[in-house]
């Protein structure tokens, strides 16, 4: 089949060839093609007659209309489902292999007959007018910390106009998260643009229902940085597009940077906050020269951050505990009864009592969780033996699985005094160290040694510790055994 790019090289070479044949050969066509080509003067697509007969009859043309009614009552039925209904309604009629005929005119009568679809308008972005963020999960990735699965999210800060964006890593959507990561991301910048978008965040929208458009304190939280609050309309993902898309590129980006390194595991959060920052870097390195003209239009920095965490104050219950977003936290039994200021940041809680910060423990993520220390209860509960075997938070103090060994051991071989005894080690736990307390465990289960407190206590006291782990050693595998084995299987009868 001739090309018009072959005429077109024919019609250079008539130019320049002694001879129409020599330039047919040249153009790589019949003589006779080139001489009809220059005849007409056209190219092969302008003489091209319109393909507008079928080839072979319609399998559907009997019962086209009836499928037409459907669509035109539920314009969103597939295919596949009216291909499955006529496939009922006619019973060895209509092969699998004709689906694609059907869906073909299903197609074809949307862009005829069907309904107008839903048109996104391109918007025009100018320079410091908007900014937009929004949370996106990270676990896809497989990011380990010390070996351990690392779920957690990004808050996600992009410009739209310069697509400079920054990222702060968070564990829920939550309002502190949310604070921080903004925060964070403007002073990084250096300025703030006008306005700026989330989509429909608890932490920041109210619902739709409620008169009020935001959260009191996300209020707070744009007026401090002179914003202006934009949301999205509900079900309107694409009108906060440029950071959805901004998504999908920075974890490809974190991706191929893994792939690069050669590990997805770090030692630290702060190694794979550097690792984020360096990938943050490379993406905002090709952006300069539009990222300088939002920089001389976004308006200036407050003086100073606004606060992060929340204050809530609380009092410790009488089993030493108190209830912050709905999870559950020990203190220390000194504070019972005591009402104490708690400042709830993004990743910690920060407990305060008489001007001084008594306690920090990790933020607890979701609800109906618990953090159960029982470093903060175990002189009262050893006072009270009694209370351990109903106690409610119970499974909370066996700190790692030997000392549920031990507990185990001791309720088979001394089942009376199995609670008071097994106290009695986690006391000691508390207060000589749990990592040498759970060596100390060890150690009597390998000498088979009956174990009981004053064994353990004995142990720790010996001065035959630290304990060591014992070295396991693998040799190297053998591959010419699977070799061999192949070889077997080649030769084998079945």
């Amino acid at each position: 089949m001739v090309t018009d790019g072959q005429v077109r090289k024919l019609m250079k070479l008539i130019q320049e060839e002694k001879s129409l044949g020599l330039a047919a050969s040249k153009a790589g066509m019949d003589e006779k093609t080139a001489r009809k080509y220059r005849d007409l003067g056209s190219l092969p697509s302008e003489i091209a007659v319109e393909h507008t007969w079928r080839t072979r009859g319609d399998p559907f043309e009997e019962v086209w209309e009836a499928v037409r009614e459907k669509l035109v009552i539920n314009p969103g039925l597939e295919a596949k489902t009216l291909f499955d209904d006529l496939q009922r309604q006619y019973p060895g009629r209509f092969s699998d292999g004709q689906l694609r005929t059907l869906q073909r005119r299903v197609k074809a009568w949307r862009g005829l007959e069907g309904p107008g679809k839903e048109v996104f308008f391109e918007q025009r972005h100018r320079p410091g007018e908007l900014s937009q963020s929004d949370f996106t999960s990270m676990n896809r990735l497989g990011v380990k910390i010390s070996g351990q699965p690392f779920d957690h999210l990004i808050y996600h800060f992009v410009l739209p106009y310069s697509n400079w964006e920054a990222g702060t890593i968070c564990y829920s959507e939550s309002f502190e998260s949310l604070s921080q990561g903004l925060q964070n991301a403007l002073w990084e910048l250096g300025g703030v643009p006008r306005a700026h978008r989330t989509d429909r965040m608890s932490a920041a929208v109210h619902k739709t229902d409620n008169p009020e458009e935001f959260t009191d304190r996300y209020k707070a939280l744009l007026s401090h940085y002179r914003l202006e609050g934009k949301k999205i309309r509900t079900g309107r993902p694409n009108e906060n597009g440029d950071i959805e898309q901004r998504h999908h590129r920075f974890k490809t980006a974190v991706d191929q940077s893994l792939m690069l390194r050669g590990s997805r595991s770090f030692e630290s959060r702060e190694q794979y906050g550097d690792f984020l920052r360096t990938v943050f870097d490379q993406l905002n390195a090709g952006r300069r020269a539009r990222l300088e003209e939002e920089l001389r239009v976004l308006r200036a920095l407050p003086r100073q951050r606004l606060c992060d965490s929340k204050r809530v104050l609380v009092k410790v219950g009488s089993g030493s505990t108190i209830r912050v977003n709905h999870n559950t936290y020990t203190l220390n039994s000194r504070l019972i009864g005591e009402t104490v200021k708690v400042r709830v940041h993004a990743d910690r809680l920060d407990v305060w009592y008489a001007q001084r910060c008594v306690e920090t423990m990790p933020r607890l993520r979701g609800e109906g969780k618990r953090r159960i220390c029982y470093h903060h209860i175990i002189d009262w509960l050893l006072r009270k033996p009694g209370a351990f075997a109903d106690y409610r938070y119970r499974e909370d103090l066996f700190p790692t699985h030997r000392f549920r060994m031990a507990y185990d051991s001791l309720k088979r071989t001394r089942p009376a005094s199995a609670d008071k005894e097994y106290l009695r080690i986690l006391h000691l736990a508390a207060y000589e160290g749990e990592t040498a307390t759970d060596e100390a465990i060890l150690a009597l289960f390998e000498q088979d040694r009956a174990l009981t407190a004053e064994a353990v206590k004995e142990m720790l006291h010996s001065g035959s510790g630290p304990f060591q782990v014992k070295e396991v050693s693998i040799k190297d595998v053998d591959l010419r055994a699977y070799d061999e084995l192949l070889e077997r299987t080649e030769g084998a009868s079945w």
